[in-house]
């Protein structure tokens, strides 16, 4: 499948040790881009883009320099390598850079049974202009909307390949297919926005233009007349649609960066507290279908399923080699690497442990306080985890949705919020992040 990117990778490899490189990595990367834009039942924009991203990573003992080009001809890469040689030799030395020693390296390449792949034909764009148009007008047709934003469709497919001088050669193929439709109701400046989308690796399982379309609009519909809340302290029940970003908070805090760095509120808690008992977060990187899966990282490390919070407990960082040696621990295989930069951890596929309630049984169970669906802006001190969000929703009292809320900040700290989450039972499976609604009690509501 990747026989001509193994093929170049492997070029770049022998370029660096003919330029001087004592030990180097390449990663190649190909593919394909298409999306279509409609409005008002025209095609707004065209798009599509094909091309090849390569990337090579020198080190000359602990020193090391990254280059990169979408040009692939032989002569530009003797010229990448003579130059990050040239750059790795000027370089400050890092004590912790280095490739993976052999025996860490994955054995099992083959990402076929993570079907990550849709081997169906790319979608023509005049298919993709009608599931735009499609999603455009079952939008309209809801009561309430006066104009679409805009609709749009889109494919992608994108082929990479990892090499290593210590041994190491593996790849995998990825494609995805989008759509996603904004709709807008009320008129002057009582205007009121909201959208839906959907993405997906195959496209058999991509939900309806009609059912996109007219979610985005029945949610722009509910947004009619909104007001701001009052001040003052009460629960918040994030939609499943933002929720996952509080977990990002969490994922973000035990980043292995943020740990040796020193820059993160979960210093020292490794093997504390910090979910309510009975919640873990799983991370998933073999899971069938999910947009974060791979057998191996950007090092050439194996991957595996492993709890990051084991019943309420913090089990662990998140690292890649380099974090790992200056922490004096083993890598979790979590590098990330792109083609201009040097790996660097990064979170694969996540799930978060349901509950057994309904998002309609947390609204009445919360009494009075607010059910966020969409955020802005973000103010999180990552040494204190200190929060404070802009924040849209629908106000709640006695149980019940009362009327949509805008124009409002909600605050608190990471530390005391993520100990009270309550989830749901609403999370999407098919998504990298699968996390319900979650309910915290207490926080800080700034509105009238």
């Amino acid at each position: 499948m990747t026989a001509s990117l193994a093929d170049l990778t492997d070029r770049m490899l022998a370029a660096a040790r003919r330029a001087g490189a004592e030990a180097a990595d390449a990663v190649a990367v190909d593919g394909t881009a298409l999306s279509i834009d409609v409005r008002e039942g025209r095609l707004e924009q065209a798009e599509r883009s094909e091309g090849i991203d390569i990337g090579l990573r020198v080190l000359i003992g602990r020193r090391q320099a990254v280059v990169s080009s979408s040009d692939a001809r032989d002569a530009t890469i003797d010229t990448m390598a003579a130059r990050a040689v040239a750059m790795a030799r000027e370089a400050p030395e890092d004590p912790h850079a280095g490739l993976a020693d052999p025996g860490q390296l994955a054995r099992d390449t083959d990402s076929s049974r993570l079907e990550m792949y849709d081997p169906a034909p790319e979608p023509d764009p005049a298919a993709l202009e009608e599931d735009a148009r499609r999603a455009e007008a079952a939008a309209r047709a809801v009561e309430g909307v006066t104009q679409v934003q805009g609709a749009s469709a889109g494919y992608g497919r994108r082929r990479i390949h990892l090499a290593a001088s210590n041994g190491f050669s593996g790849g995998y193929e990825r494609s995805d297919r989008g759509l996603h439709c904004v709709a807008v109701s009320g008129s002057g400046t009582g205007m009121e926005r909201d959208h839906d989308g959907d993405a997906r690796i195959f496209q058999s399982e991509l939900r309806s233009p009609e059912d996109i379309g007219r979610t985005a609009g029945e949610r722009a519909a509910a947004r009619q007349n909104p007001r701001r809340p009052r001040t003052g302290k009460y629960p918040v029940l994030f939609d499943e649609r933002v929720s996952s970003s509080l977990i990002g908070h969490l994922l973000a805090a035990a980043n292995g960066g943020a740990i040796a760095r020193g820059s993160s509120w979960l210093l020292g808690r490794e093997g504390t507290q910090v979910l309510p008992k009975g919640l873990s977060v799983i991370e998933e990187p073999h899971r069938p279908r999910a947009p974060g899966s791979r057998l191996f990282d950007g090092e050439g490390l194996p991957t595996a399923t492993r709890a990051l919070v084991d019943d309420g407990d913090l089990s662990g960082w998140i690292l890649d080699l380099a974090t790992a040696r200056k922490l004096g621990l083993q890598s979790t295989g979590n590098a990330a690497r792109g083609t201009s930069s040097p790996p660097s951890p990064a979170i694969t596929n996540i799930r978060l442990t349901e509950g057994t309630a309904t998002r309609d049984d947390l609204i009445a169970q919360m009494g009075t306080g607010l059910l966020v669906t969409s955020m802005i802006g973000s103010t999180i001190n990552p040494n204190t985890g200190d929060y404070s969000r802009g924040a849209s929703g629908f106000w709640v009292e006695n149980g019940e949705i009362i009327h949509p809320v805008n124009e409002c900040t909600i605050a608190g700290n990471l530390r005391d919020m993520l100990m009270t989450l309550l989830p749901a039972n609403d999370a999407r499976r098919h998504l990298s992040r699968v996390v319900p609604s979650l309910l915290v009690d207490g926080m800080t509501l700034a509105g009238d």
